[in-house]
């Protein structure tokens, strides 16, 4: 039997290596970007759907597609004010065979491509909300593929366990209620909420969540958490990633 020489066969598996790397899709098929023809506002901005088809991001902020590419909260993007003002328009199409998770890697290529975006990642000390699974365990288990659970009564969710952190971020800047016939919005920037039930899948389950007077959002959350998903949260310090946009252009390239 004949034996390569170590060289060798590292340069065949070098070779062989990076015919496999360049398979695998790192950009968009199509994509479009510019900027948004009619601003709407931090309250109406950031509407995202991302499907089997593609990334599409109406009024979005530089800000939001930032927290979206590297899979974070908006508090944890960090750049002069404007990634947070202006607003765009995106539609990109995913090439064929690519799936929904390489979305956030074509992302930063297109971010890279038309926004010149240049960035680094650190890690900070700052007060954030913990999500982890309670002493009996997570009362809700994952949805199989192509499978739609029942929605129940209250807030319904369906998505992994990072998408409800995010919307757990939301929801917990919400004010309490001074008067039920006065709805309350999210105030201020929502602090980082770090998944760390080690859950994985998507999940779909309703919360009935039914608003206190007086009682804050992070209260009833809490203990709806607590009695009906098997989930704990609190408060603390921890290391929580950030992401600091360094130099990016307001005005996209050219599609």
């Amino acid at each position: 039997m004949r034996f390569l020489p170590l060289a060798v066969l590292l340069a065949v598996l070098g070779v062989y290596s990076f015919g496999q790397s360049q398979t695998v899709p790192v950009a968009f098929d199509v994509a479009s970007v510019r900027p948004s023809g009619h601003e709407v506002g931090p309250d109406y901005n950031n509407q995202i759907t991302e499907s089997s088809a593609g990334f599409t991001g109406h009024n979005v902020t530089l800000k939001r597609l930032v927290a979206e590419a590297w899979h974070c909260q908006l508090n944890q993007v960090e750049g002069p004010p404007w990634l947070d003002r202006n607003e765009y328009e995106v539609e990109a199409r995913l090439p064929e065979g690519a799936s929904e998770k390489e979305i956030p890697r074509m992302l930063r290529s297109l971010l890279a491509a038309r926004f010149h975006l240049k960035e680094h990642s650190e890690t900070r000390e700052m007060r954030a909300y913990v999500l982890e699974t309670g002493p009996g365990g997570a009362k809700s288990q994952p949805v199989r593929p192509g499978e739609t659970a029942a929605a129940g009564q209250g807030f319904h969710f369906r998505g992994d366990m990072r998408q409800f952190a995010d919307l757990l971020a939301v929801q917990f800047s919400i004010p309490a209620p001074e008067s039920p016939n006065e709805p309350v919005r999210a105030g201020g920037p929502p602090i980082p909420v770090l998944d760390k039930t080690g859950l994985e899948g998507i999940y779909e389950f309703s919360v009935d969540m039914r608003p206190e007077m007086g009682t804050d959002s992070f209260t009833a959350w809490k203990r709806a958490l607590e009695e009906q998903l098997g989930l704990k949260i609190e408060s603390r310090k921890d290391a929580v990633p950030v992401v600091v946009v360094d130099d990016a252009a307001k005005v996209p390239t050219g599609n």
